[in-house]
């Protein structure tokens, strides 16, 4: 009866919609503000504070202070993976709603964050090539990194026996709301993004979870992982020789 009731309470939390667009914002892995989430949920700085103080209650959400500011983020991977596969159900499960695609939805299915890693056509299309060069492995169960992907990963700049690693799961995969396919998460997701991002391969849109692909990201992908972006279509994966 009490995990019943703990249920009832998250979904009853989830399920506002002030605070579930800003759930949804801080699903790009960065920590707002009370005054930016409120903005973007499009209600008054005093009604953001009180959703807020219910999502920290509840352990969904956790909070530092910097100077005058509180900066809100999500608590845990956990908790990033419940409302991404909530997402998904939405996406798949439920019917489609007839309205058109907006830019920004346009943007966020080509390429955006997933928490702590990447995900939308590019997501998908890093994790096929990954899985086509044997690197890793994904599966319904979950994920493996080979012998091959361990050296190039760390050719690539991971860092595999950071302690970070112990403390969540290394590699799975994670069903990508939009593609109806697998991107890579875990400790090894996070890391192709962190990489990515360091390398200036993509960039962050304001306020959103989506992000760019630049110039010198379009060509990194080609030549390290051997992924084609087509702006126009999905994204192809040109397989090496």
């Amino acid at each position: 009866m009490a995990a019943a009731a703990n249920m009832v309470e998250i979904a009853a939390l989830v399920g506002d919609t002030a605070r579930a667009t800003m759930l949804a914002a801080l699903m790009s892995g960065q920590a707002l503000t009370s005054s930016e989430l409120a903005s973007l949920a499009h209600i008054s700085r005093s009604t953001a504070s009180g959703h807020l103080g219910k999502l920290v209650a509840a352990r969904l959400l956790a909070v530092s202070q910097k100077r005058r500011n509180r900066y809100y983020r999500i608590a845990s991977p956990l908790v990033a993976k419940m409302l991404e596969s909530i997402k998904a159900v939405a996406a798949i499960e439920t019917p489609a709603r007839h309205r058109p695609y907006s830019a920004q939805d346009d943007a966020l299915r080509f390429a955006r964050t997933c928490y702590d890693h990447l995900a939308g056509r590019l997501g998908v299309a890093i994790a096929d090539a990954l899985v086509a060069r044997r690197f890793i492995v994904l599966t319904d169960d979950g994920g493996a990194v080979t012998s091959a992907g361990a050296r190039f990963l760390t050719k690539f700049g991971v860092d595999l026996e950071r302690k970070s690693a112990g403390r969540r799961i290394f590699c799975r995969a994670c069903l990508d709301w939009s593609e109806r396919r697998y991107h890579v998460a875990g400790f090894i997701g996070a890391e192709i993004w962190r990489r990515c991002f360091e390398l200036g391969w993509v960039t962050r849109q304001r306020d959103s979870r989506a992000v760019r692909v630049t110039t010198i990201g379009l060509r990194g992908l080609r030549d390290t992982l051997g992924v084609k972006l087509d702006f126009e279509r999905r994204p192809l994966l040109r397989t090496r020789r």
